[in-house]
């Protein structure tokens, strides 16, 4: 089709428009748009690039405090800390394009997000994941898996970035639609972070990185629509990574961006060189000229449509100061990039583009982004379900048996076969690796280090979405505290199905509620996020999954803490309260073959008050070993840390009428286990400061054993947490 002929009348509706926004489209350009035009709108006004199904919601998270440099709106966040440093953080999905081709899927989320990360002057430090896959019985299950694991860990081992946590479920909600949200973090000097505001008009448009080519194209599209039958036709929509070029280009900006010589900047990723520079003119509240044949290019006979709509990666737009270009093209051509001066800032406030000198389209920024639908979809809560009765709830024989049983689920057994093919180490900075509540990276040059996790309970969310929101953001927390980190702010990727369903869209309205609740009162302002809809293939939705990604800081790294039983003889305490809760519980679901009831409430006081005393405590240097309790409850969470420390441990049932199986394997919230040598002072402690604190028994020999003689070797625990993932991905090969 001739990108300025007249448009067919269903044009619109091809590119996932409906006849509302296409008569706004209309008013705003006040004649009907051609092709190229067409294109632009579809893709700036779809949901992945205009949030507008979500942004009605997302407004009301708080995104402030004295830590917060910079809050959403930006490629990434911005939190200070100390010293002149900053953290810069984000999560981003690329959940569709990983079903339909799992490598480069999975490799290109990657890359998209350490774009976003440098993008803003801070060098990539750490990387992190959260997938989910559908049943291991599904036929496609194990093919995901391997893709995704290896374009993960192909990406980011090439390039140099070390991958230092992240977690994996399954379940049949997701046999359709896989998750893979991807997570950088960076680190930057706190007074040179780099914005993508353009200014300065006649100020050079600057081109850098690979040649653009025609893969990606519609892919914001495409990632804002449910799947069908139709689904594998769409693999020409997904992107093809090189992390290599990738790693040429974070160096060539670096270096770039160690000068005065750059004025903004901005990644190309969803909606390419459209998103790049309307996002730009827009901040700066100007226009910009882009002459499309000086594109770099890649392929023959490419068309300004294809040019603005190239999802093609490791690009980026820069404005430069005038006269600065020989300067900044010596650089990128050192490292072997592609560099051009592809149009200039100017005071028109349109976005125009130009084709071998001819007009080839021209669109009013303001109006554009303005304009763009914001929509308060119909949404119904989510009906409420039931408390679960413990003593409803049949009893297991032997807890030590259905420790042993827990540990070789899907949901709970180790990951290693995962990790085992992730760097995390390269850099040389990883203190604490995969396996254990948060990763702990090495701030170099002093004594500092961050905390990070990515956390979610999807199960709990489909249940009560309220809850479940809350207690994201309250893991999350959880275990960077459970490190002796102070949590300093989060990222969100919000992934759920189709918000034109007002049950699916009462399920995104609930986890916001939770989140904002959490995010308040525990001090935990979001920064940044993404959201992920449409993640249904005929009309089957996922669990909704909104992953939280937290950043915490510890002045002191000396003070760690691991979750990993340090010595014989040493007591362990629970501290926070338990009731046994069993609903939604892994015990409930594995065991008791019932997925069902109300998840575990969210105290978000007890939440601040117990994570106060442990990051007290592990000041102090009082405790040696620090757990949260969550998948699994008590029972779960010592035999992890006796697995990490290679020492076991005699735990106490509990007192008064609490079913064992109940104070075991129940999941209340707000909850650490710890070890010490000083339990009188750590009791008193927890008193004073209104935590409950009970021992629960003691740490020595090789085995794990529940009252007098329910017993079993740490041997037989480890060989069931690790067996079933190689055994799985090797029996479906």
């Amino acid at each position: 089709m001739n990108s300025t002929a007249p448009l067919p009348p269903n044009a619109f509706a091809e590119h996932g428009l409906t006849r509302e926004e296409y008569d706004t489209i209309l008013e705003i350009m006040g004649r009907e748009p051609n092709l190229n035009e067409l294109g632009i709108f579809s893709v700036m006004w779809s949901e992945h690039c205009s949030y507008k199904s979500s942004r009605f919601w997302l407004k009301t998270l708080p995104t402030e405090g004295p830590q917060v440099i910079q809050g959403p709106g930006e490629n990434a966040g911005v939190v200070d800390i100390g010293d002149g440093q900053a953290a810069v953080f984000k999560i981003e999905s690329h959940n569709h394009p990983s079903y339909i081709e799992p490598y480069q899927g999975a490799a290109t989320g990657v890359g998209g997000i350490l774009r976003d990360v440098f993008t803003m002057g801070a060098r990539p430090i750490a990387n992190l994941n959260a997938l989910r896959f559908g049943s291991p019985d599904h036929p496609k299950t194990r093919h995901l898996v391997d893709g995704v694991v290896a374009g993960i860990g192909g990406y980011g081992n090439c390039i140099g970035v070390p991958t230092v946590a992240g977690e994996v479920n399954f379940h049949p909600a997701y046999n359709g639609n896989c998750l893979v949200n991807a997570m950088t973090v960076g680190l930057a000097p706190a007074d040179r972070i780099f914005y993508s505001k353009a200014s300065g008009i006649g100020n050079p448009v600057v081109y850098v990185g690979s040649k653009t080519g025609r893969d990606g194209i519609h892919g914001a599209t495409m990632a804002s629509a449910e799947f069908s039958d139709a689904t594998e036709e769409k693999r020409p929509t997904v992107q093809v990574g090189d992390p290599f070029t990738e790693k040429l280009l974070l160096e060539a900006c670096l270096e770039l961006m160690a000068t005065d010589a750059i004025v903004s900047i901005q990644d190309m990723g969803a909606a390419g060189l459209t998103s790049s520079s309307v996002e730009m003119a827009d901040k700066g509240g100007v226009g910009i000229r882009l002459d499309l044949d000086k594109v770099p290019m890649r392929e023959e006979g490419m068309t300004p449509y294809e040019l603005m709509l190239s999802e093609s990666q490791e690009r980026m737009l820069m404005v430069l100061k005038p006269g600065r270009e020989d300067e900044a093209r010596a650089i990128f051509e050192k490292w072997e990039l592609d560099f051009a001066v592809i149009g200039a800032v100017t005071d028109t406030g349109t976005l125009a583009l130009y084709w071998h000198g001819d007009l080839a389209g021209e669109i009013p920024v303001a109006p554009l982004v303005d304009a763009s639908p914001m929509y308060e979809r119909p949404w119904e809560p989510t009906p409420a379900q039931a408390k679960i009765d413990a003593d409803a709830v049949d009893a297991p024989a032997s807890m030590a048996d259905t420790v042993h049983r827990l540990l070789g689920t899907p949901d709970l057994c180790s990951r290693r076969w995962i990790w085992e093919q992730y760097d995390h180490y390269i850099r040389g900075e990883t203190m604490q690796t995969p396996g254990g509540d948060a990763a702990v990276v090495r701030i170099p040059g002093g004594d500092k280090a961050l905390a990070m996790t990515v956390d979610c309970t999807p199960r709990y969310c489909f249940a009560d979405p309220e809850q479940g929101g809350r207690q994201a953001v309250a893991e999350c927390w959880r275990n960077m505290v459970a490190t002796g980190a102070k949590p300093l702010a989060l990222t969100n990727n919000m992934n759920f199905g189709n918000p034109e369903r007002p049950r699916i869209m009462g399920q995104f309205v609930g986890a916001i509620q939770g989140m904002r609740a959490a995010a308040t009162a525990l001090d935990f302002p979001v920064v940044s996020g993404n959201v992920s809809l449409y993640n249904e293939t005929a009309g089957e939705a996922i669990l909704p999954t909104p992953v939280i990604g937290g950043v915490g800081l510890l002045q002191d790294a000396g003070k760690m803490g691991t979750l990993a039983f340090k010595a014989e003889g040493e007591t362990v305490l629970v501290l926070g309260e338990t009731t046994g809760w069993l609903g939604q519980s892994i015990y409930l679901r594995e065991i008791a073959d019932r997925e069902e009831g109300a998840p575990p409430p969210v105290n978000l006081e007890a939440e601040a008050r117990n994570g106060a005393l442990v990051l007290s405590l592990l000041d102090r240097e009082l405790i040696s070993a620090c757990h949260d309790v969550s998948d699994g409850g008590i029972a779960v969470a010592a035999a992890e840390m006796a697995l990490a420390g290679r020492i076991g441990a005699a735990l106490n049932g509990p007192n008064g009428d609490l079913p064992a199986h109940a104070f075991f394997f129940g999941e209340d919230q707000a909850r650490y286990i710890v070890t010490t040598t000083e339990a009188d002072k750590v009791i008193d402690l927890a008193a004073s400061g209104g935590v409950p604190a009970t021992v629960i028994g003691a740490t020595g020999g090789e085995k794990l054993t529940f009252g007098a003689d329910d017993t079993i070797s740490l041997a037989a625990l480890r060989a069931a947490s690790e067996e079933w993932l190689p055994a799985f991905m090797a029996v479906n090969a």
